[in-house]
Formats: C-alpha cells, structure tokens, sequence
C-alpha cells in the first residue's frame, strides 16, 4: 500500500527516477549543460543544445512499453520475494498480457543486480566449485559432462558465519578458470582456503594471496566440514534454484540467475526492503539498455564479472 501510495502516477514515478539520475539537477548527456525546460512528462530539453533526453535513456527502462508505474511495482515484487518471483508468479501479480513479457522484465532486471565496480571479497575466503544440474551415471567427482561448474568464493567472517558471496559458470575447474575467478572476487592479500586440488597450486606462487589448501582425505559425505561455509551456499544454491525455479534455467542464463541468486544472499539480513528498492532501482538506471534478443542470447553471452 505504502509503493501504491508513493507512485501511485506515472508523474510520480518520472520524478523520482530523475532525482535519482540527475541528484544534482539535469546535466544534458550531449553538452554537459545544466539549463532544460520539461518538454514532457519523461522529457527535458537543453537549452544550451536543445538536446532532447528522456529520463529513462541509457537505461534498461529505455525503449521499453511498460510504464514506469509497472517497473515500480515489479522491482518491488522481486525484492520483497523472500525466494524470488519466478516469470509466472510475476505475470499473475502484475495482470501482464503474456508469459514473454513478464520473463523479459525479469531478465533485465537480473542483469541490474551486479553492482558496477562492486568491492572485492575481503579474506579469509572459502573457494570451492560444484556441478548444478542432475546426476550423470559414471561422472565423478570433477569430470566434465552435461552438469554445469560453478565456482564460489565465500567470506569468513567468525566461527561458522558467512559473510558475502561470488558466484561464477566456468567452463572448466583449471588454474586458467579458477585463478581468473579469484582474482577477479577476492582482494589481493586476503588468506584463500580450498582443497588441494592441482587447479589452485599456482595461487601461492602469484603471490597475490595467502593460499591455505587443505588436503581431502575425507570420503565425500564429510567434504562439507573441510569448507563448510561454501558448501551450505551450494546447498542453498541448488535448493532455491529447484524450489523457485523447478530447475528449469538454461545453461546459458545460469549467470544471472547466480548474480540474483548473490544479490538476495548478500542482502540477507537487510530488515528494509525499502532500501532494496531503491538498490535495485538505482543499479538499474546505471546500465543501458537490454533487447529482447541480447536477453534470449542471440548476439553476447554474459561478460566476465
């Protein structure tokens, strides 16, 4: 009631995605002026260029036929979510005319929930890659198959607890995908805990990071006291992408399904849900725009993160 209340215009809503974007009044993306008059509802004009900008340019709002009212109410749905909205739930709640539109809003907003220039992982961290998909006959261990690998990096905060996560496909538990993965989420210096497996021997001779492998003799029922944080998130991991999403997400949109999986996770203990909104709803104005075909894959695949 209180989102109806706050945007219950699409006037409203204009208002505060540009106090968002332009904190400090219209600076036109073509001359840098600050002078505009409003020509629309969603539009200023400069009047050093007479440049025309909509509020929602550059953004995944843009060239979009969903007012922003329903954007509003749809970042609200998938924070407020304890699990996620799945395509279905979300095209029921918010009476949209088909399936496609509902996934392709929520695609796009999955590709808001990694935040551009996002802070490194601080040690001691867990790393450790596990196979999401179902069970192969005669595939062990990390032979490759049909499964996908996905690596994690967890923070240790004390005892038990968990601090944030990284989550990442790679295409193969090598030194080249796992080191890349590692620099790329952790902070250089920080102590990395992971198994003795060949794939992380050659982080202590980078010297970037205190490595701390730790050998595995145990039988594979107790791999989870070696590394126990990182293995409860693959267990979370792989309940909630069964629970929320039936397990049917496609190999390639694993990625955002990881960044929204990441996303909720590190924002865990948040008891505002108004501050997710306006996260979510900021990170969304800070990357362009998402056609329908980059989102089915058709022309780029998810870039390194």
């Amino acid at each position: 009631m209180e989102l109806e209340e706050r945007f219950s215009s699409e006037e409203s809503c204009v208002d505060y995605l540009a106090a968002m974007r332009w904190p400090e009044g219209f600076r036109c993306p073509g001359c840098a002026g600050d002078q505009a008059w409003r020509a629309t509802r969603s539009r200023w004009v400069c009047r050093d260029c007479a440049r025309e900008t909509s509020v929602t340019a550059g953004t995944i709002f843009a060239d979009s036929r969903l007012p922003l009212r329903l954007w509003f109410r749809a970042i609200w749905q998938v924070v407020t979510q304890k699990d996620g909205a799945s395509a279905m739930g979300l095209q029921r709640v918010l009476g949209l005319g088909s399936y496609r539109t509902a996934w392709s809003l929520l695609h796009k907003l999955r590709r808001a929930m990694v935040r551009p220039g996002r802070d490194r992982l601080c040690g001691p961290v867990e790393v450790d890659e596990c196979y999401i998909g179902a069970t192969e006959p005669g595939k062990n261990g990390r032979q490759p198959g049909r499964k996908t690998l996905v690596v994690a990096a967890v923070e240790c905060v004390s005892a038990r607890k968990i601090g944030r996560i990284r989550l990442k496909q790679i295409a193969a538990a090598n030194a080249t995908e796992l080191e890349a993965f590692i620099v790329d989420a952790v902070e250089s210096g920080a102590i990395v805990r992971t198994d003795d497996w060949s794939g992380y021997r050659g982080l202590r001779a980078k010297g970037c990071y205190k490595h701390d492998p730790t050998p595995m003799r145990a039988s594979p029922a107790s791999e989870d006291t070696i590394l126990p944080r990182v293995h409860l998130v693959f267990s979370l991991l792989k309940r909630w992408l069964m629970s929320t999403h039936q397990g049917a997400v496609r190999q390639s949109h694993l990625d955002y399904y990881l960044d929204e999986f990441t996303f909720r996770f590190n924002r865990r203990k948040s008891a505002s849900r108004g501050k997710l909104f306006y996260r979510l709803l900021q990170q969304s104005a800070m990357i362009g725009p998402q056609p329908y075909r980059t989102l089915r894959g058709e022309t780029t695949s998810h870039h390194n993160r």
